[in-house]
């Protein structure tokens, strides 16, 4: 059982500690009791039963250490595995791919939630994702009705607000230290990426194509993407559009960016060719230059700790001379 018996063998050992403490009543009791309670706290340790709120404002309670976990979106899975607590999975979305072997584990729908399906594999706790909880709420609520806790996870649209996913899943699976480990890597890692990004004296307006023609379809303010070029001193051709935006062919060609970004090449054949065959797109500069680069759509979408590979590979598709090396 993950970590019961550790967690059972700290909450003794305080206990135990409390009880020695009550039997004097000094001074000297009195200074450790507080050194005590700072260890217990910096334990790394979730204490259990857990009432929490979750992004819907619903409390959730749960019970003990979760065992069985079910993700209903790929970045909450990615999440899970890297906290160190991938054993505990049971279930993934058909749209999971990351690490490989979520591939083996039971399928419990895509967009649409397979209920019966998910209470088939007697989970202690489902991470949902406020992304889509109201399109699968019927769904959710009879996944609760059946007892099993149901925690809607944040949806961020910064670095930040992945910091706090992070530390938030850590918490509700026991896994604080390595939370906290994992946001102060990305974190550095991040830092290091904006001071190389400071030596560029020439910045390149971006236009960043996450869906192809005919329904072309790019990110504004708001967005991961747009916070992303603003780190490596990129400028989104697009900035004037808030959240994710639909336009057509003249409205791109009338922004003449330097560099355009697709993000889709995962999932479709070729998507540079597609961009550059475009008839009219001949003078824009980004074409003309050769400067159309694919990035890999998950590491630049999915709101989890591969997030930080995604800015270094947008980093060294917009400035190649700076970033090769990084």
């Amino acid at each position: 059982m993950k970590k019961y018996w550790r967690y059972i063998g700290a909450v003794c050992l305080s206990a135990g500690l409390l009880a020695g403490c009550a039997d004097d009543s000094n001074e000297e009791t009195n200074e450790e009791t507080p050194e005590e309670s700072s260890e217990e706290a910096s334990s790394g340790e979730t204490s259990y039963p857990l009432t929490v709120e979750d992004a819907m404002a619903n409390e959730v309670e749960i019970e003990e250490d979760p065992e069985r976990i079910i993700s209903l979106i790929p970045s909450n899975t990615e999440i899970v595995y890297e906290l160190g607590a991938g054993d505990e999975v049971v279930g993934v979305t058909e749209n999971d791919n990351y690490p490989e072997e979520v591939t083996e584990l039971e399928q419990v729908g895509g967009m649409e939630i397979n209920v019966e399906k998910v209470l088939s594999l007697e989970p202690d706790l489902v991470l949902a994702h406020a992304s889509g909880a109201h399109n699968s709420q019927e769904a959710l609520d009879q996944i609760e009705e059946a007892g099993i806790p149901v925690y809607v996870v944040e949806d961020a649209t910064s670095f930040d607000g992945v910091y706090d996913t992070i530390n938030t899943i850590g918490e509700l699976v026991n896994e604080q230290e390595s939370a906290e480990e994992i946001v102060t890597g990305m974190q550095e890692d991040v830092d290091s990426i904006e001071a190389k990004a400071e030596e560029i004296e020439e910045t390149k307006s971006v236009f960043v194509e996450v869906s192809p023609e005919p329904e072309i379809y790019t990110t504004g303010t708001g967005t991961f993407m747009n916070e992303m070029l603003e780190m490596i001193q990129a400028e989104n051709a697009a900035a004037d559009e808030e959240g994710w935006v639909q336009l057509n062919e003249e409205a791109v060609i009338d922004m003449q960016p330097d560099v355009i970004v697709t993000t889709y090449g995962y999932y479709t054949e070729d998507p540079v060719a597609q961009v550059t065959g475009r008839e009219g797109w001949e003078e824009v500069p980004a074409v003309a230059n050769e400067e159309v680069i694919d990035v890999h759509s998950d590491l630049v979408t999915r709101s989890g700790p591969r997030l930080v590979e995604g800015l270094e590979e947008l980093a060294e598709a917009v400035y190649p001379d700076t970033f090769s090396d990084e």
